[in-house]
């Protein structure tokens, strides 16, 4: 257990994630005083403090009420071209925690003072400047602390993102589905799927609902600019054929088939698709579709939950190309239990062979919510040095794919405190995950769990507004979503 005690701030959530990344699974407890301290295991104090009109920040750490470490901020000398006060505190208040663990801290921190799940956002703040890119280097890796090799890849990340966020028009929007059903619930799941053999019969009544509120939110749009849509899940195409097409034929008639520049349906998982299936998607006129496969290894797919064979993957993706997807992408988790790095190396070697258009690279996530969590202790995980290594292998693999990595996040509880990253062919991003991820567009969100993100570019705000997680809330009062969405657009 880790006690805190602020001084003179109330920073707390941001210092309680990045303590985390320095010991992860320990427990991080807030105190009022010293003296709620008995002198046993470990005291962080963070204060802030002003000397002469200078704001400084100091970190003190004690083990068995011994002081080990120490380490102040001058707060002036921080440049990260922001414009509030406030943010220059939290970045001085978080390298003076840095600085104090990172020394007695035997783990690589690559991703140096950040905790939060979009770092390419900074970039985008900083090239919004005009901030030369040798700048941008020297504030991403001095004042957050990040490795160079990350400062890097987010800075051509953003770089390449640029032409797909401007210009920044509040009209423009795109438009996320939400199917919540699979197959089964895998291990590392934290997403509110429902298994279909339980919730068959609740399909179709989901579906009517969900076209409901598509309707209503095409005349909320009126006037506006469809960009992009993505239907998501769960596994789409866990559902019949028949009511996924009335889904698209739905988006069809309210926005216009001409006008969305970009349709992607998540085909996920290869025992889900059939060629009756991959045949409809292709005659509405889908282009783009993933099949995941997370590995090519027959004993992880089984123990994750998986009712799929490597085999099956390759035939379903075989499949897709010759009735004529044009973009397939394939996700792929780095960290599955009892994984080693020839196991991720046979996976990418089946993966060069089927030759995506996209390769998204998860690092596995310890999320609340899923069976993983609850049952870690049962697994066999690597390393932090053995997932680093895991993880230049699928650079180095997506390189010799003629693939470039276009967008970027993390998570809490990532392994290693790593990063997901996807990579595409030229000219082949998916724009719908640029804009959900850098959320510099309005994001339309329909179905269970799902959340619409309405973009105030003049303010760089996003307002939430998130559907209910259960089905039966979503199904009795999706009215009352509806009326959410419409109260939140008219403030904007």
């Amino acid at each position: 257990m880790i006690k805190l005690l602020l001084i003179n701030h109330e920073t707390r959530y941001e210092l309680v994630e990045l303590i985390r990344v320095f010991f992860p699974g320990q427990e991080v407890i807030s105190i009022d005083t010293k003296n709620d301290y008995i002198g046993e295991g470990i005291l962080i104090v963070n204060s802030l403090y002003e000397e002469n009109g200078i704001k400084f920040a100091t970190t003190s750490l004690y083990i068995n009420d011994v002081l080990v470490k120490q380490s102040t901020e001058n707060i002036e000398l921080i440049e990260i071209y922001g414009r509030s006060i406030d943010k220059y505190i939290r970045i001085g208040i978080k390298k003076s925690l840095y600085n104090t663990l990172i020394s007695l801290n035997e783990a690589k921190i690559p991703w140096g003072i950040l905790t939060g799940i979009r770092p390419v956002k900074i970039v985008h703040e900083l090239l919004d400047r005009n901030i030369d890119d040798n700048e941008i280097i020297r504030v991403l890796t001095e004042e957050y602390k990040l490795y160079i090799d990350k400062a890097k890849l987010i800075l051509n990340i953003g770089k390449k993102q640029r032409k797909y966020i401007e210009p920044l028009n509040k009209d423009k929007y795109s438009l996320y589905i939400s199917i919540p059903f699979c197959p089964t619930r895998c291990l590392y799941c934290s997403f509110p799927a429902l298994p279909i053999g339980r919730y068959e019969n609740h399909i179709k009544e989901y579906i009517s609902k969900l076209i409901y509120e598509i309707n209503n939110i095409s005349k909320m749009m009126k006037g506006k600019n469809i960009n992009t849509v993505y239907i998501g899940g769960g596994t789409p195409t866990a559902i019949p054929p028949t009511e996924l097409e009335k889904v698209i034929h739905c988006i069809y008639n309210n926005f216009g088939q001409k006008d969305i520049k970009e349709f992607t349906v998540e085909a996920g998982r290869p025992d889900t698709i059939t060629e009756d299936y991959l045949r409809m998607l292709n005659k509405n006129n889908i282009r783009r579709i993933s099949i995941n496969p997370q590995t090519m290894n027959d004993g992880t797919l089984k123990l994750i939950g998986r009712q799929h064979k490597t085999e099956d993957i390759i035939k379903t993706f075989k499949l897709a190309k010759e009735i004529g997807f044009d973009i397939i992408n394939m996700d792929l988790i780095i960290g599955l239990p009892g994984e080693d790095i020839l196991h991720v190396k046979k996976t990418l070697e089946e993966i060069k062979r089927l030759d995506p258009e996209n390769l998204t690279v998860h690092t596995l996530s310890v999320k609340r919510g899923s069976k993983f969590r609850d049952t870690i202790d049962k697994y066999s995980l690597q390393p932090q040095n053995i997932l680093s290594t895991m993880l230049n292998e699928t650079m180095e693999y997506s390189k010799d794919m003629g693939l470039e990595p276009y967008y970027l996040y993390r998570q809490k509880q990532i392994l290693g405190n790593f990063e997901n990253v996807g990579y595409c062919k030229p000219k082949m991003e998916c724009i719908y995950n640029i804009a959900m991820m850098e959320e510099k567009e309005t994001i339309m969100a329909a179905g269970m769990g799902s959340v619409s993100k309405i973009f105030f570019p003049e303010e760089n705000r996003i307002e939430r507004v998130p559907n209910f997680k259960d089905l039966k809330e979503y199904v009795e009062r999706i009215d009352e979503l509806v009326e959410n969405k419409k109260v939140k657009l008219e403030g904007s």
